[in-house]
């Protein structure tokens, strides 16, 4: 989870905004290589939401937030 409008929002969209300005795609001529150049694109997108995320663990005793009004 990223907090909207947090320091860590932000350098996540800094990093992906970089990946995305650091895509080559003058020499696409191919599906075969345009297929490479989105699965890379994934592969950093995937990397970079990773290093952000806080991950959160439910046991038995987190508090429940799910309910009818959601």
């Amino acid at each position: 989870m990223l907090a909207k409008n947090s320091k860590k929002e932000e350098h996540f969209l800094n990093e992906l905004s970089k990946a995305i300005k650091e895509i080559d795609t003058k020499n696409i001529q191919s599906k075969e290589v345009l297929e490479l150049v989105i699965q890379s694109f994934a592969s950093h997108t995937d990397r970079i939401w990773y290093k952000h995320l806080k991950i959160i663990n439910i046991t038995k005793d987190s508090k429940e937030w799910w309910n009818e009004n959601c």
